[in-house]
């Protein structure tokens, strides 16, 4: 099966999906770049631990390993090197990020992954894998689908990194894909989505489904927007978010998405997606993506969680359930 290196091991969702590989019985080491906590961590689970950053050619610490799957964030920050390192080293790069700019990179760098014999997977968390699996369902379910649209839900409180993740992406600017094409869309205006309760607002922010959603339907014509609650930005100041969610608040906070699909004669189709709060979610779901890989599901180059695994990856996560509206 090979070896499985947890990198950002002793972060929130990182140790938790530590904790989850132990559970399972996978040949895994953790890594990141402060030794005191991976020391420990190691010792709790009795798993070797490795110490690197990277400024300075990460893939000489990565001899004996298979897939590095990265939970460090902002990715802004890491997945390019970490990337580049598993390309040079001949290691499947898996990612939990939702920050669009991983993705464009991700695919700039898949032509060169795919002559090394490498598979670039980011998103294989809440969001983006359930999304995808969304996309995928709802937009076989009109003749010739032509535009798309995916609304997010992000309920109750954020950890703080994944508020830093958020800046990332509201810091690529407004886009969204038109003919195919991502272009910036200033006068993108909030939408109304109703994930289960009633009709919300969102507004529109470009997370990574713009990329991931037209390399796994070939959609053209893509928007993506959010609902973010005021208590997951308290004021506005990240620095008021707690840095892990209980498991108390996670319980009560399930994770909802809805895509909605404009098929070429005008059907229109609408799915949801509702499954356990995203914290509990992505490593349960990034986890069982790098089994898959370590086991044998892969593919060279960039790829996204639902053309790689199936549309039905999300359903194979307990609590995850997809429904839908009749089409109109």
């Amino acid at each position: 099966m090979g070896t499985l290196l947890i990198y950002g091991a002793t972060g929130y969702t990182g140790r938790m999906a530590a904790e989850r590989a132990k559970a399972l019985g996978l040949n895994f080491e953790i890594a990141g770049r402060n030794a005191e906590p991976l020391k420990a961590l190691s010792t709790q689970l009795g798993v070797p631990y490795r110490v690197f950053t990277l400024n300075d050619h990460p893939e000489r610490s990565l001899d004996g390993i298979t897939v590095l799957l990265n939970f460090a964030g902002p990715f802004a920050h890491t997945a390019e090197a970490l990337m580049n390192a598993c390309i040079s080293a001949g290691i499947d790069y898996l990612d939990i990020t939702a920050e669009i700019n991983v993705y464009r990179l991700a695919e700039q760098l898949g032509v060169k992954a795919a002559k090394s014999g490498v598979m670039l997977l980011p998103g294989v968390g809440w969001d983006v894998a359930t999304t995808d699996s969304l996309a995928v369902h709802v937009g076989a379910r009109v003749t010739n689908p032509q535009a798309l649209s995916i609304a997010l839900q992000v309920p109750g409180s954020m950890s703080r990194g994944s508020a830093k993740s958020v800046s990332e992406i509201i810091g690529a600017g407004p886009l969204s894909r038109v003919d195919g094409k991502l272009v910036l869309t200033p006068e993108a205006q909030p939408r109304n989505f109703d994930f289960g309760d009633g009709p919300v607002l969102c507004a529109p922010l470009p997370f990574g489904d713009l990329v991931t959603a037209w390399h796994s339907t070939g959609i053209a014509n893509i928007a993506m927007y959010v609902h973010i609650s005021g208590e997951a930005f308290p004021a506005g100041d990240p620095g008021q978010l707690p840095d892990e969610p209980d498991v108390a608040h996670r319980d009560a906070h399930r994770a909802r998405a809805v895509a909605e699909v404009v098929g070429a004669n005008g059907e229109l189709a609408r799915s949801r997606i509702e499954t356990v709060n995203g914290y509990s979610f992505t490593p349960l779901a990034a986890v069982d993506a790098a089994r898959r890989v370590m086991e044998g599901e892969r593919q060279a180059g960039f790829e996204t969680a639902a053309r790689l695994f199936g549309a039905g990856f999300a359903e194979t996560i307990p609590g995850t359930k997809i429904s839908d509206e009749p089409v109109v």
